[in-house]
């Protein structure tokens, strides 16, 4: 009989398996928070177009036509369509106006609504 001290290869079997699924359980969340991180950032960007296009219908001397229009805009090297849409507010003398940007798969990922005077 022998005193040795040690692991028997079913123990050491039974520590692989719960590091193997430890190290699964963490590498699925590191995944999600990629694509978190990448979903975040596009809206990040979205948001600034949009406000780019705020500022732009504000700043500009002429109001807006009522309706809708859209166009594309380059921003951090990405092309985003946006669409306006403008109508009369409850107010007089105020338009309102929805500004919605879309990323490259058409989702809507960033929008705002503002008003401005019709002057």
């Amino acid at each position: 009989m022998s005193n040795e001290r040690g692991f028997t290869l079913i123990e050491i079997l039974v520590a692989l398996a719960v590091f193997s699924l430890a190290a699964m359980a963490l590498l699925r969340v590191q995944g999600e928070t990629l694509s978190n991180s990448a979903a975040l950032q596009n809206r990040a960007i979205g948001q600034i177009v949009a406000r780019n296009l705020a500022v732009g219908t504000l700043t500009d001397p002429v109001a807006p036509a009522l309706g809708i229009s859209g166009g594309i805009e380059e921003n951090a090297g990405r092309q985003w369509r946006w669409t306006r849409r403008t109508g009369l507010s409850g107010q007089a003398g105020l338009q309102r106006v929805e500004i919605a940007v879309s990323d490259d798969s058409g989702q809507e990922i960033a929008g705002l609504v503002l008003f401005r005077p019709m002057l």
